[in-house]
């Protein structure tokens, strides 16, 4: 099993917001700080800001942060938005197979899906900064978080 570049780029703009709250940050500097190209991350943050996980300011200042606090943004759920399609196999979604009708390989798949997502779902954008903050701003390239 493999996420999308889409759900991973997702992911590290919503930890590198997250590193100082309320701190703005472009697309730019975030495309800079993992160099990926900026073209996909307007993508990742037009869906972000299309869920509320975060907030464009434009003008003079402007930028993105997070829409709430990182506590709030669970990402098990940023994960099913980022991958609305997401199978095992083909036989999941909308492929057919010859022995579906008789294989019981799809609710294996199923449940090992459910429980891949079960345990996303118990983890915040929070989570994912606890304990890191000083190091991942380090290696972003942003100055230490204050507190």
């Amino acid at each position: 099993m493999q996420l999308t570049a889409f759900t991973d780029y997702t992911l590290r703009t919503l930890i590198y917001l997250s590193v100082e709250e309320g701190r703005r940050a472009t697309v730019p500097e975030i495309a800079a700080a993992y160099a990926i190209p900026e073209n996909h991350l307007n993508k990742v943050v037009l869906l972000l800001g299309q869920a509320g996980d975060v907030v464009t300011l434009r003008g003079r200042g402007g930028g993105l942060r997070l829409g709430r606090p990182a506590s709030e943004i669970n990402i098990g759920a940023v994960v099913r938005r980022t991958e609305p399609g997401l199978a095992l196999a083909p036989c999941m979604g909308s492929g057919t197979c010859v022995i579906t009708p008789a294989c019981g390989l799809k609710p294996v798949l199923a449940e090992a899906l459910d429980a891949f997502l079960s345990v996303l779902d118990r983890y915040t954008l929070a989570d994912l900064v606890a304990g890191s903050r000083g190091g991942l701003a380090r290696l972003l390239g942003l100055p230490a978080p204050v507190g």
